[in-house]
């Protein structure tokens, strides 16, 4: 009890801020997620599989904030991930979780929803395009409707456009549970009444994509929750990805990166 108590008197924070702590958790998965594999690739960096096409890679570079060698880099990444389980270039959701949680197998709500948020496609798979758009969400200068809009699908477990009470109680039941944190149902409804009394607006008893938007553009320490800092140049964070050919300079000079610079 005192461990759950402390952390919600610990800051200046609003107790609805903390909870917004609580429910973005998902930058902290996606860095263990990169920092996992990478590790994995520090160790074998020699035996690289062949880099995207370089179209695919120029073309990537050019939508996203991402620069061709950073795109190679993340494709090492997902090669690693999309190959762990079934050699099919593509990221299943057991291997997913495997990477997260050093198993394939259970049931886990947040997983659910970070996959089935990157599966664009909604056809079972991640695919490399779809690795990278998603990841780019979270990159330093990514647009930040691009950040909340992510973060409101998110929890919007049902897809109706409005996130409802039960939807926020699942996700954090789910997020507490992994991280062996525990709070009384007293605390956690309580929890829950003060953010909808800061969230929404209209008191309908959903938060809309508006509510949304205004109450955490209010609060601007809660979009660091959607940003990975290391993102911005990932191939300085993890050397061995950097790529030095002249024919990816030159792409990279005649397809810019999208005014990010």
């Amino acid at each position: 009890m005192a461990r759950r108590a402390s952390y919600f008197r610990s800051s200046s924070l609003t107790v609805s801020e903390k909870l917004c702590g609580v429910l973005i958790p998902v930058v902290a998965v996606l860095d263990v997620l990169i920092c996992a594999i990478a590790g994995c690739f520090e160790q074998h960096w020699a035996r690289r599989k062949p880099a995207p096409p370089l179209t695919d890679a120029a073309r990537l570079a050019l939508n996203t904030p991402f620069n061709v060698n950073e795109i190679e880099a993340l494709y090492e990444l997902f090669k690693k991930l999309s190959n762990s389980l079934i050699a099919d270039g593509l990221i299943h959701k057991e291997e997913l979780q495997l990477a997260l949680f050093k198993t394939p197998s259970g049931e886990n709500l947040f997983v659910d929803r970070v996959f089935d948020l990157f599966d664009e496609k909604q056809n079972g798979v991640i695919e490399f395009e779809e690795f990278v758009h998603s990841l780019s969400v979270f990159h330093p200068y990514a647009p930040i409707e691009d950040k909340i809009d992510f973060a409101f699908r998110l929890y919007d477990l049902r897809q109706t456009g409005y996130i409802e009470r039960e939807e926020v109680k699942q996700m954090i039941v789910a997020i507490l549970n992994e991280s062996d944190t525990l709070l009384s149902d007293e605390l956690l409804e309580a929890i829950i009444d003060k953010t909808f009394l800061e969230a929404d607006a209209d008191m309908d008893g959903k938060i809309n994509k508006e509510d949304w938007k205004d109450f955490v553009l209010q609060r601007p320490s809660l979009l660091k929750n959607m940003t990975l800092p290391h993102l911005k140049d990932i191939t300085t964070v993890f050397p061995s990805f950097i790529f030095h050919s002249e024919e990816f300079k030159s792409c990279e000079a005649y397809f810019p990166s999208y005014g990010y610079t």
